[in-house]
């Protein structure tokens, strides 16, 4: 097991304790020993303020805070470290609920029941290739481009010089 998987700190976050189990069962098979659980986003705000994470795994549908209010709050300028990875998952794969996680900010979408293999390479996804982050008026987050096309020439091309998105982008 690589060395990286030990050296996680990784905060799971769910209001089913049986799910918390499930993935933090799947972190130990990785290898990974540093793991927080909150059964809510109340609960994940007061550890990501309190506790150096590597990664947070959030549920979607949760109560009374859900996974999006619960990304966004994370993305907070107010938030220690907003540059986070957070890997959202769902019994709903919709491509409406992909597409709202990842407007919030989610850096990944795993869809459950989750496998040992999709939550290992959504990992590696984000420790081996962190996507650069994006700010404009009506977003913060990892970029939400998952390739970057050199013949693309338009208002909306993001600049080279720092990789932050245009402001045509916030429109």
């Amino acid at each position: 097991m690589p060395a990286t998987m030990q050296n996680l700190r990784i905060l799971v976050v769910d209001d089913n304790p049986h799910m918390l189990k499930i993935v933090r069962t799947i972190l130990n098979g990785f290898g990974v020993v540093n793991i927080f659980e909150a059964q809510g986003g109340p609960d994940a705000l007061h550890i990501a303020q309190t506790e150096p994470l590597d990664i947070i795994i959030a549920d979607y549908q949760m109560e009374p805070m859900d996974g999006l209010e619960l990304v966004r709050k994370l993305r907070s300028d107010d938030m220690p470290n907003p540059l986070l990875p957070i890997i959202m998952l769902s019994a709903y794969s919709e491509r409406r609920r992909v597409l709202a996680a990842r407007d919030s900010g989610a850096t990944e979408f795993c869809c459950k029941p989750v496998t040992a293999r999709d939550l290992f390479r959504k990992i590696a996804a984000v420790v081996d290739h962190p996507r650069p982050f994006v700010r404009t008026k009506v977003y913060f987050g990892p970029d939400r481009r998952r390739h970057d096309s050199d013949k693309y020439k338009g208002p909306k091309r993001r600049s080279d010089d720092d990789g932050a998105a245009s402001e045509a982008d916030a429109a």
